[in-house]
């Protein structure tokens, strides 16, 4: 069996594992030696569990031999991102004020990933609370891009996209509210993938921005994230928001969906301040579905221009409330330098937090103070609706929507640490997805003249996650990104 193993696909693992030629202890080994041989360059896990995942390994192994074997994802390897928690791990969302917490119980993601034969294996790095673009703001470490170890990964996933890139693991979960899972995708050449909102219960999810928060897949082809997928989905009654419809099951669907389709091209997304290489990249794309016998047609997304300031007063907002819990009084970080109950509430959060929380908390408290309130959030709030309906009118003519994933390729450390809105800037493509509760997916579409990662997104219709994977498998198997491989 080929060195590499820690490369190839759960799809191909999949089929090994049937035909008996690797066992699951094989390869969870083979992804623990890769890790020990590159993580100190990468930086992408905070723990890992070798003993428990070899045990688990060992269970899948006996399982198959009787067969008895889960489905697909059976024995398969998955990181965790550090703030699904995980019954008797830490679950410290990369903060310094969540630094000693433990969980004690599982996240109903984790728990379907159980149920489905998965092997949950380590807990990977991400920007704190989720607050960020590049993963610099973890409090622990800094995950670097293994295409380039001196640029960002993009955040807030960035361990989550860099183990995948690296070889460290096979699949990944991950959380996106304004594109933490898309853009830094993009940004490591892998497939990030985020649902619809309410199809994939956040019990368990360490909150951000309620409202725009999902947990949703990465790995290194499309149906490996259907697989994922259609593992973790599904009504939750311990989480209000969950959807209680029928989900489609999306890996079975790409094989009976094959378009061709109508794909709409948003004039907003291709702004003259795009990075020219990746506008030829997501313009030969765009051509490939073209000559695939697709109808592309361009549409309008009037509001789009909105969509930074509408999502960091409502995210902010929704922070702010979420982080009131630690408070230094209970299972949070407490300073040692206090005297009374205030300096426990606000030196146990100063020293707790770091500074891109600490912005968005007060810039959250700021809008829903009284007097501003109605002039801030409750107009976001009117604006988001806007967004959603320019959406809406879009998807009365098309299938799918086509626009790059980040507008430059990854960054260089330190760039934009001390200018937020040029960091803010860095989702502007992803965001307005989150704010209509929209599924979208990221998958590579080639490379600069620098060996970096382009993403191709393509924005799908609410509950239609089975035509999103379709049309993207479509991209995936007439061209060969996907195969490619940094070289660390």
């Amino acid at each position: 069996m080929s060195d590499e193993i820690y490369y190839k696909t759960a799809t191909e693992l999949r089929s090994l594992l049937d035909e008996k030629q690797i066992s699951s202890v094989e390869l969870i080994q083979a992804v623990i030696d890769r890790t020990h041989a590159v993580d100190s360059k990468i930086n992408a896990y905070l723990d890992t569990n070798e003993n428990q995942a070899l045990a688990m390994a060992q269970a899948s192994d006996e399982r198959r031999a009787s067969g008895q074997t889960r489905g697909p994802l059976d024995g398969i390897p998955v990181s965790v991102k550090d703030l699904i928690v995980e019954k008797g791990k830490k679950a410290r969302c990369a903060s310094r004020i969540l630094e000693n917490f433990t969980s004690p119980y599982d996240a109903t993601a984790i728990i379907n990933l159980h149920n489905a034969g998965a092997i949950p294996w380590g807990r990977v790095n991400m920007d704190e609370f989720a607050m960020g673009s590049s993963t610099e703001t973890s409090y622990f470490k800094k995950t670097v891009n293994p295409w380039d170890l001196e640029r960002i990964p993009g955040g807030s996933s960035g361990g989550s996209a860099a183990c995948v890139a690296a070889g460290e693991t096979i699949l990944s979960l991950g959380s996106d509210t304004g594109g933490s899972i898309r853009q830094p995708a993009a940004l490591c050449g892998v497939i990030g993938m985020k649902p619809t909102y309410g199809t994939v219960s956040r019990h368990g999810l360490i909150a951000f921005a309620s409202s725009l928060d999902q947990i949703g897949p990465f790995s290194r082809c499309v149906e490996d994230s259907a697989m994922l997928f259609d593992a973790i989905s599904g009504h939750d009654p311990l989480d209000s928001t969950s959807y209680a419809g029928e989900i489609p099951k999306c890996a079975d669907a790409l094989r009976t969906k094959k378009g061709p389709w109508k794909l709409g091209i948003p004039k907003e997304y291709f702004p003259d301040t795009l990075d020219p290489e990746i506008h030829a990249a997501i313009k030969s794309a765009i051509e490939s579905y073209r000559e695939k016998g697709c109808e592309i047609v361009e549409v309008e997304l009037p509001h789009t221009d909105l969509a930074i300031p509408v999502y960091y007063i409502i995210a902010t907002a929704e922070a702010s409330s979420n982080l009131s819990r630690y408070d230094g009084i209970r299972y949070t970080h407490r300073s040692d330098e206090t005297s009374n109950a205030l300096d426990i509430y606000f030196k146990s959060r100063g020293e707790g937090f770091g500074e891109e929380v600490k912005r968005r908390i007060c810039l959250g408290s700021f809008v829903l103070s009284s007097g501003y309130y109605d002039a801030y959030y409750l107009r976001a709030q009117k604006v988001r609706n806007l967004i959603r309906k320019d959406f809406q009118e879009a998807f009365k003519k098309v299938d799918a929507l086509l626009t790059p994933t980040s507008p430059t390729p990854a960054f260089k450390f330190g760039e934009r640490s001390d200018d937020p809105i040029t960091m803010y800037l860095s989702d502007i493509f992803t965001i307005n997805v989150n704010l209509a509760g929209f599924p979208a997916l990221s998958l590579p579409c080639g490379l600069t003249s620098g060996n970096l990662p382009i993403g191709l997104q393509i924005i799908g219709q609410p509950l239609k996650e089975d035509d999103l994977f379709a049309i993207a498998h479509s991209h995936e198997e007439a061209h060969d990104y996907c195969k490619l491989h940094p070289c660390i």
